[in-house]
Parts: C-alpha cells; structure tokens; sequence
C-alpha cells in the first residue's frame, strides 16, 4: 500500500511537471503582436507566440483592448509598445490616438499606460528613434507629422514637433492633399524621413535627438514618379539606398541616399506587378531581408508578394519572382527576428500566413502555418526574454 501510494504521488508529480513544462514558451520562442481595425470582429491588439524551431505557433488571443490599432512600434528596451490609433476624432478634434502599453514578458499582455493626440487625423504609422526618447507618427489624412517625448514610465509627453504638409498630387481623387504615410529614423540617427502620399514626396527633416524637433532640410525632399503615391521606403542595412513602394503605381523607386546632407537622389523605378496583371492594385508594404540582400513588397490587386534581388552595386533591383499571399489584401508583412520567416497579414482574409525564406535565393515557402485573426494590418516582434 504504502509502495503503491508513493508511485501515485510520483506520477501526479511528473504529470504536473510536465503540465507546467507545457504553460512555458519554448526555448527561442518569440512573442509576435498583432494590430487590427477594430468594428466588426476584432477588439483591439492581439498577440501569439512562435517558435522558429518547429514552425509552430500557441493559438492568437486578445492582449488590449483598443480603438482601431493600425501601426504597432516596440521601444528598443522591450519594455513599451505603442499603437497608432487610425480615428479621425479624438476627444472632439480632429486627430487620431496614440496609446502606450507596458508588456508583460511572460504572458505578453499589455498594460494600458497613456494615449495622447497624435495632432493629426489617422495616424497610420509610427516609429521611434534609436535611443528610444522620442516616438514620431504620421497622419494620413491630416496630412502631418508629430515628434512625442517618451517619459521614464513609457508614458508620451505633449508634442515636440508638429509639422503640417501642404499641397497635393497630379491624381485628384487620391492626391488633393497631402497624406503622411510613413516617416522613419535615418540610420544614423539624424534625419528623418517621411513618405507623403499626396504629394509624390520623400519629404526630409534634421531631427534634433536632444530636443525630439524636426527642421525642413535642405534639400528637403526627394520625388517619386508624379502620380505614384509613396507609402512606405526601407533602407539597405548600409545606409547607402533608399528603396520606396508606391502604392497607386505599384512600383519600388531606388534613391541614393547622402548621410552627410540627406539628399536623396533617384536612380531607378521597377514594378512590383506580374506582367499580365490587369487589376486594380493597391501596393502597401516594402520590407529589406536581414542580410539586406533581397526586398520584399506586396500588393494588393494580385495579392502576392515580390521578391527582389538588391545584388547590384549600384542601387538598383532584379525581379526575382511573386508568390501569393495565400489571402486577400496583404497589407502588412514582417520578417522574424531570426531573419528566417516572414509573416503575411492578410487582412480582408483574416489570416496570417507564415513562409520560409531561402537565405541563398530569397525565394519563399509556405510552411503550412496560417493563423485565423479578425483584420489584422501589422506585425511586430518581441523575443523572448
């Protein structure tokens, strides 16, 4: 009896282990977060883990409840995640949101902080400088972009800059204004840049990393073809090219890009469309692979992805071939950081597919990994800790 009760209690011990051996992230695993439009299904920002080991991923579940959370931004401790509010009324003004999350590293929820005006309506991307004090947002409809403080909490502070575009395009549907589509932080710091819609610019401004201000540069931008609509740019990981995606023309423009003056000079514009695709298409993401030796942008006519190969010294790109998204409208994609998956958010599908990518070729493959999620349009990652 007493045998028998001390191997009962050995194996309620080793199945508990094992239960909680389950409950833990496996090693090398990775957080990966989801924005979404809210109003139908979705109630905010939702988060899964992945493990690159297996290609297998923990079911997607709600971890904040918030309005519309377009563009997700990590801060570079890991600690904070900040979302663009796409609203076009903000506590009666017309402006979108800003919201700040602490994250929990264990179970990935976030914990609300903040949310501030973004002074300008839907937002639709953010970014934050590399020594993580200052998070800058465009706003597409209202045609600006915004420097915020980010305080010793993660909380944002009251506006350091706000800088209203102005004029429009050839396009008079799309182009009677300006809209603010992206900005990014130069590599070094020191410039940033932003993607202008309606104005067929890459508009530059010196940015004043003490004081989170944005000064027009001289020169201060650099155009894409007329009619074209720029919506968002990456650069090589030397800092030598500028490579942007237009939406309305479907199409990558390379610039050499001067990271003593900021001029950005343009060299070379390629289609990102099949060659007997006929559609309405709307590009939307561009994004370089880590070794910086191919660049992936999709489209939302075919609904695939373009792969392009970055071999030549001169800036310039090598179609390498489209593969499909395995959905409807992809509006955003992400590498991994192991550099060896890429995520497509398909949004008007509601899935996430996850493809392999051949490091020698750039090439992808679906591994069989498509996750169900209500109209998610962004992807970032947090490793694990």
């Amino acid at each position: 009896m007493h045998r028998r009760f001390k191997f009962l209690v050995l194996t309620f011990l080793l199945l508990l282990s094992f239960a909680h051996a389950a409950d833990r992230p496996a090693k090398g695993s990775y957080l990966v977060y989801v924005g979404t439009y809210t109003g139908q299904e979705s109630k905010g920002i939702y988060a899964f883990r992945f493990d690159p080991a297996s290609g297998k991923s923990t079911p997607i579940e709600l971890v904040a409840e918030t309005t519309n959370p377009s563009f997700l931004a990590i801060d570079p401790s890991h600690h904070y995640l900040y979302a663009a509010n796409e609203v076009g009324d903000y506590k009666g003004e017309k402006s979108g949101g800003i919201s700040a999350f602490a994250i929990d590293h264990k179970t990935g929820k976030l914990t609300f902080l903040n949310e501030v005006s973004s002074h300008g309506a839907d937002p639709c991307h953010i970014t934050l400088d590399k020594s993580g004090k200052h998070l800058l947002v465009a706003n597409y409809t209202g045609g600006s972009v915004a420097s915020f403080p980010v305080l010793a909490d993660g909380k944002l502070g009251e506006p350091s800059a706000v800088v209203q575009h102005s004029g429009h395009g050839p396009n008079a549907e799309r182009q009677e204004g300006p809209h603010a589509h992206e900005i990014q932080l130069t590599p070094d710091n020191r410039f940033a840049i932003a993607a202008d819609l309606g104005l067929d610019e890459l508009l530059v401004y010196r940015f004043d990393v003490a004081k989170g201000t944005l000064t027009p540069n001289d020169p201060p931008f650099g155009k894409v073809e007329p009619g074209a609509g720029p919506r968002h740019f990456v650069f090589d990981p030397r800092g030598k090219f500028v490579y942007v995606l237009s939406e309305m023309s479907g199409s990558i423009t390379s610039f050499a890009y001067d990271a003593r003056t900021g001029a950005l000079r343009n060299l070379q514009a390629i289609s990102t469309l099949p060659t007997d695709f006929k559609g309405h298409n709307d590009s939307a993401e561009i994004v370089a692979s880590s070794s910086g030796k191919f660049l992936y942008a999709s489209n939302r006519g075919p609904d695939d992805i373009a792969v392009f190969n970055t071999g030549s010294a001169k800036g310039t790109l090598q179609l390498v071939e489209h593969v499909s998204t395995k959905g409807k409208a992809p509006r955003n994609f992400a590498i991994d950081p192991t550099g060896r998956f890429l995520f497509v958010a398909n949004q008007e599908s509601n899935n996430i597919v996850v493809f392999k990518i051949d490091p020698k070729t750039g090439r992808l493959t679906d591994i069989g990994q498509t996750l169900k999620a209500p109209s998610p349009v962004c992807i970032v990652f947090l490793s694990a800790e």
